[in-house]
């Protein structure tokens, strides 16, 4: 699973008929403090109505996508799994919702 905060929103007017009914975000991965960005953003599947700002768990795996959405023909690769209330961390350190 990868860490990530919302970043945005995927519109396309013509897509794969899996697609359609479907919430695809821009999702950017972040450290465990969950303000500095890690790798490059990417798009993901919604299945749990996350919004712009919110701190979410990732998988990058398309069976995981698949298994989640789908089944196994559906041409899926990322899914948005949970969003994140709190990370409580090690160093001390809480992270919450992105700061306004």
């Amino acid at each position: 699973m990868i860490l990530c905060r919302v970043v945005g929103n995927a519109v396309a007017t013509i897509k794969h008929p899996v697609y359609i009914g479907k919430t695809v975000l821009i999702v950017q991965p972040v450290r465990p403090d969950g303000k500095t960005p890690r790798l490059s953003s990417f798009l993901a599947i919604d299945s749990v109505q996350a919004g712009v700002g919110d701190l979410v768990l990732c998988a990058r795996e398309g069976n995981t996508a698949r298994q989640i959405l789908g089944n196994d023909d559906d041409p899926l690769h990322s899914v948005v799994l949970a969003v994140v209330d709190a990370i409580e961390h090690p160093d001390g350190y809480t992270t919450g919702p992105a700061p306004e």
